[in-house]
């Protein structure tokens, strides 16, 4: 008896040490982890025409510029019109740089620099939007292609994405046209004009057409990640994440065959029957989650401005990421961002009642983390399915994830310095873009590529990204006017 507790005391003990070792390598790895802010000087905010800007950006809001996969030229008209508006709208800007059409209507700008020596670099944005959700007009607080100023709102479709910050790029540079700035490094400003489907028209081109130039791009800068305000639990000041990375993006079409026939006298498998069983598989046996590369990155960056609770966690991954990754799953947003995500969107068979259809299609979509490709993805799908009599086919545009851009570089640097003077309450991180950009029809010829879009937003205005009542609050847009001016001047001033 008096070896058995002896035995348990031990055990006690060495369960009590190992507790107090953990305890101290968890505060260890917390007190050890210093902030990786930097520390900028305050610089005074650079005067903006407000009430013109938001004008002109509302009159652009107007030119209905809605892109379409299928009907290329659907929105020509409209896009001439906002060409026009922007030729009208700065004049300064366009007695500078050089002004091409590339693609039918996408806009590339050439401001040259004076140090012909100096890398370029680009600034991109798109001239095209989606459209409103049928039935859900009635919903908005103000007309979508009105570009209704109201309550401090340039309210509209178009407003956040992506017009805002095409025309506060063009704002930039007017005002810096006007007072005689000329950069030392030539700067591209690049519009494409069918991002939102696929961009294969105008970014690719413009890229395509910079690389028969040997251009090669110091950076590149699109829209992406934002000013994310009271969104990041445990994180009590706003977090501005640069999108070092996106996602590829991957569309595959299913397709089950079988033989057709009268609804009297059904077969024991058919097509509806097969793709049923096929994309609940799918939906069951979802990719893996990830924490990894940038979003790691992002986590360590991160950990020393958090809270208390959190900050132990993120500072700890190795051992308690299984605990943070259960948090994610439990949201679509936060579990995007640490899993390629599957995504049913189309399903098409059968047109009559009592009539079995030879053919059921589904459309499933991935946003892949990088690491993963089209081709492990596609094999993904065969296995998980097993069924051979339902063909697999990738649709147009598909792309891998394009390369990660690391934070030691001068760009970066200078990105994160642009930020912190401009928005100086904010702490900045890396981040991973789980959408997809213009951006990657440049990987080629860019040695960084980043995705920020410099506009606060909440949890609320979230939904209004592709959403109703998109708007964009004058003063922010004031500020993002600021952020590229700015910018400019710290990268090619």
């Amino acid at each position: 008896m008096r070896r058995l507790l002896k035995i348990l005391r031990n055990v006690v003990l060495l369960v009590v040490a190992g507790l107090v070792i953990l305890a101290g390598v968890l505060a260890f790895n917390v007190v050890t982890r210093s902030s990786r802010q930097l520390q900028v000087t305050a610089i005074p905010r650079a005067t903006v025409d407000t009430h013109g800007a938001a004008k002109r950006l509302s009159e652009a809001i107007r030119f209905q510029t809605i892109s379409n996969f299928l009907n290329p030229e659907q929105d020509a008209e409209a896009l001439r019109g906002l060409e026009a508006h922007i030729l009208a709208s700065f004049p300064a800007f366009h007695a500078a740089a050089k002004r091409e059409v590339i693609g039918g209507h996408s806009l590339l700008y050439t401001w040259e620099g004076s140090d012909p020596k100096a890398q370029p670099i680009a600034l991109l944005a798109h001239q095209d939007v989606v459209p409103i959700a049928p039935g859900t007009e009635k919903d908005w607080q103000q007309k979508p292609f009105e570009g209704a100023i109201a309550d401090g709102y340039i309210w509209g479709r178009g407003s956040w994405d992506d017009k805002g910050n095409l025309y506060s790029m063009l704002e930039a540079a007017e005002q810096m046209a006007k007072e005689g700035f000329r950069p030392k490094r030539t700067i591209y400003f690049a519009f494409g004009h069918d991002e939102e489907v696929a961009g294969t028209r105008g970014a690719k081109p413009i890229a395509a057409a910079l690389a028969t130039r040997g251009v090669r791009l110091d950076f590149v800068l699109d829209e992406g990640l934002l000013i994310a305000d009271g969104v990041m639990k445990g994180l009590d000041r706003p977090a501005a994440l640069i999108g070092l990375s996106e996602k590829g993006y991957a569309t595959l079409v299913l397709t089950a065959h079988s033989t057709p026939g009268h609804s009297s006298m059904p077969p024991r498998e058919t097509a509806i029957g097969m793709m049923s069983a096929a994309l609940a598989r799918l939906e069951d046996n979802r990719l893996p989650m990830h924490i990894r590369g940038t979003v790691a990155e992002m986590f360590d960056t991160l950990a020393p401005e958090m809270s208390p609770v959190n900050r132990v966690v993120l500072s700890n991954l190795w051992l308690l990421k299984p605990l943070l990754l259960r948090e994610f799953a439990k949201s679509g947003p936060t579990e995007a961002m640490v899993r390629t995500t599957t995504a049913l969107t189309i399903f098409n068979a059968g047109d009559k009642d009592n009539v079995l259809p030879g053919i059921a299609e589904a459309t499933v979509n991935f946003r892949l983390l990088p690491g993963d490709t089209q081709d492990s993805v596609t094999d993904h799908v065969r296995t998980t399915i097993r069924n051979d009599k339902i063909s697999i086919e990738p649709f147009p545009g598909n792309t891998n994830p394009p390369p990660v851009t690391g934070t030691s570089g001068k760009s970066y640097q200078a990105l994160n310095k642009t930020i912190r003077e401009v928005f100086p309450d904010v702490v900045v991180a890396p981040g991973l873009m789980v959408a997809a950009t213009d951006s990657r029809h440049y990987a080629e010829i860019a040695d960084n590529i980043f995705r920020f879009s410099p506009v606060r937003a909440n949890s609320e205005d979230l939904k209004r990204f592709h959403g109703t009542n998109e708007r964009l609050s004058i003063e922010g847009y004031a500020d993002m006017i600021r952020f590229y001016r700015r910018l400019i001047e710290n990268t090619a001033g």
